[in-house]
């Protein structure tokens, strides 16, 4: 591609607040944290951010309240390099929060609030999908998921489903609209029952689909299954001590359509959102630990030596 792929990230835009801490309370009590920071997140958001970072044109569709926080929202992306001039202010309504703790091995605990009024139906998209190389969705504002993802199919362009913990009719709802279905093993457990694995998984919702289908399973890789040859296959995960393990799953997810976008073989694809979201465990501070291309494409060549 002689240009940077155009990427269309649609769903949540949060402000996270993270504190890193020895271990998640197990229990009522006051907890000090070592560290601290406050950020705009979300799914869509991180994953933007990721894509972003890895040399992508990226447009943001979101919904935030006409609160102070909102602005705040809109401004920090949007220094980010981030078009977020479709971005949805609505009167009246709270910008959506997060609080999550974060522990010595980077596992974590996520408490977030979405106001109902700021996730009503949209109107109408605010973008040409047809001017996009791949659309990005993820499941908390599922009208406006549903609206993009459906226009992208109609116009040959990837869409892409980042499926996680949701109720099972939205998930449910979102699958007929993707070309892609990329889900965590929550999100498949959910879809699929507990009793199945993660290979078992990919080819039910398959199965179910007919469309390409993908699930991470954390430090244990990933589970997709190779439309040319027909079958299941595993990529494993980067070894790493993870430190903040907090939009690991974005970063996989805007690496991916990036890669997907670049016209990647899927092998390759899989592997560099693999590599993009081991690097963001490196770091503390959810999406802000998202890495630039020269470096996901050096942990990448590094693999391959």
């Amino acid at each position: 591609m002689s240009r940077p792929p155009r990427i269309l990230s649609v769903g949540a835009l949060t402000q996270d607040t993270i504190y890193r801490l020895d271990d998640l309370p197990r229990g009522p009590g006051k907890f000090i944290p070592i560290e601290a920071v406050q950020n705009a997140a979300g799914m869509a958001s991180s994953a933007a951010t990721a894509a972003k970072r890895q040399g992508a044109e990226v447009a943001l569709w979101a919904s935030v309240g006409d609160d102070m926080l909102g602005q705040e929202l809109i401004a920090e992306l949007s220094a980010e390099g981030i078009d977020c001039s479709g971005v949805r202010r609505v009167a009246g309504a709270r910008s959506a929060i997060a609080t999550i703790l974060v522990d010595a091995r980077g596992e974590r605990m996520i408490v977030p609030f979405y106001d109902p009024r700021a996730t009503t139906a949209p109107e109408s998209l605010p973008f040409d999908i047809a001017g996009f190389d791949a659309v990005l969705a993820d499941v908390r504002w599922p009208a406006a998921a549903a609206m993009a993802l459906r226009a992208a199919r109609e116009a040959g362009v990837p869409a892409i489903l980042d499926a996680d913990v949701a109720a099972r009719p939205v998930l449910e709802s979102l699958l007929p609209f993707a070309s892609h279905i990329v889900a965590s093993e929550p999100a498949a457990a959910i879809l699929c029952g507990d009793e199945i694995s993660a290979p078992e998984a990919v080819q039910a919702l398959h199965t179910r689909t007919g469309v390409f289908v993908a699930v991470t399973a954390g430090g244990d890789g990933t589970f997709w299954r190779d439309t040319e040859a027909g079958r299941i296959r595993h990529t494993p995960a980067p070894k790493i001590t993870p430190v903040d393990t907090l939009a690991a799953g974005d970063v996989f997810h805007g690496s991916f359509a990036v890669g997907l976008a670049e016209g990647w073989d899927m092998e390759r694809t899989i592997r560099f959102a693999s590599a993009a979201a081991a690097l963001k465990c490196l770091k503390f501070g959810g999406r802000l630990g998202a890495p630039n291309r020269a470096e996901t494409l050096a942990m990448l060549e590094g693999q391959v030596a």
